[in-house]
């Protein structure tokens, strides 16, 4: 009796594994025929707009009052723990209702301060205000006061005589002038906001698409230099199968899960990547034992040598991938709502990335080289 006869033999089941992942890919392109993707800010374009709070907040408050304040679709989550709030709406500007009641509220913030009246409106445009005062010093000392109260303030010029101040009017300042009326005994800071308009989304997207794709060929050519043609074809087919097929659970569960988000954003993308090369790497090791065992077994035949191969590198795969998804688990559960997707990538992307290094990269080159009546020879 051979040793091959005493493994496993797991690429007499490739067909069986053909059709698991042939429904898993089927079922990938029906959710996203369906249901599409969902994408965030980053490439839809929109304004992200996290405030934190200093006790612990109502969401479902938080989002009734958020509806009623005339930014049209908003979309509000938990940030950072039950006292931050993430709120994310596809207006990239204030709307011109909306402009005149921020406008009055800074010129009445400012009224407020002591200092006199302001001389002047100089200019106004779709997301600030230049304001004149009467000296140099009165503008200083107003420009200090609205930063200090949390408004986005900058100096025209940075000349000594210097009069005007620039007030950004963004979403934030309208949010956060409602927060103030409604939300009084609680305490809040605006920690980031974030536009991005369409055609920069857009840009995103073509990048991203790009980025995935050439990566996918220079493993083709790396693969095919180190190893042979028909691996580097298996390998990427295996890269195409983990990456599809993690794209298409991202459609499949959106929404169905609660407090996970399934958004396409830039850190999804990094995830991606981040996949193809890990996947790749066990794609590699295996490809690197079947090379060996040509060199040592060169009678053996093709299926027995790679069955071999898959055998004594199953435990090192396994071992490797368990201990990786533990971290990708604990990163799911408790990294904050901005890395769930990125942890959600990985998660189902190393599972199926181990899966594809033995089901699908070695039994597509089994099959390529029966079917090229090819005799492969390092």
């Amino acid at each position: 009796m051979s040793i091959f006869e005493k493994q496993i033999n797991f690429l007499g089941k490739r067909k069986m594994f053909y059709i698991i992942s042939a429904s898993l890919f089927t079922l990938s392109i029906i959710s996203l025929l369906v249901r599409g993707l969902q994408f965030g800010i980053d490439f839809k374009g929109g304004t992200e707009v996290a405030v934190q709070f200093e006790k612990q907040i109502n969401i479902s408050e938080i989002r009734a009052d958020l509806n009623t304040i005339g930014l049209g679709n908003v979309e509000v989550k938990t940030f950072g723990g039950e006292s931050g709030v993430l709120v994310r709406t596809d207006v990239q500007e204030i709307p011109k209702k909306v402009f005149s009641k921020v406008q009055t509220s800074i010129e009445s913030e400012i009224a407020s301060f002591g200092y006199g009246k302001i001389k002047s409106v100089v200019e106004t445009t779709s997301n600030s205000i230049v304001f004149d005062f009467d000296s140099a010093k009165v503008a200083d000392a107003i420009y200090d006061k609205l930063n200090d109260a949390g408004y986005q303030a900058s100096k025209v010029t940075q000349e000594i005589n210097n009069t005007q101040i620039s007030v950004k009017v963004g979403i934030s300042e309208w949010i956060k002038e409602n927060f103030s009326k409604k939300i009084q005994d609680n305490n809040f800071t605006v920690v980031k906001e974030t536009t991005v308009g369409p055609k920069i989304g857009n840009e995103l997207k073509r990048d991203a698409f790009i980025a995935v794709m050439l990566s996918l060929l220079v493993i083709l050519i790396y693969v095919a230099f180190r190893f042979k043609f028909t691996f580097a074809v298996g390998a990427v087919v295996a890269l195409f199968h983990d990456v599809f097929i993690t794209l298409g659970m991202f459609s499949l569960l959106y929404g169905l899960i609660p407090g996970l988000n399934l958004e396409i954003s830039v850190s999804v993308i990094a995830a991606f990547l981040t996949l193809v090369g890990y996947s790749i790497n066990d794609t590699v090791i295996v490809f690197d034992r079947i090379r060996e065992n040509f060199k040592i077994h060169k009678t053996a035949e093709l299926e027995h040598n790679m069955n071999d191969a898959i055998n004594k590198t199953l435990r090192r795969t396994i071992m490797t991938s368990f201990t990786t998804i533990l971290t990708v688990i604990v990163l799911l559960v408790f990294g904050g709502e901005v890395l769930r997707g990125f942890a959600f990538c990985l998660f189902f992307g190393i599972t199926f990335g181990t899966y594809s290094s033995v089901f699908v990269a070695s039994a597509f080159v089994l099959d390529y080289a029966k079917y090229k009546n090819q005799k492969i020879n390092f």
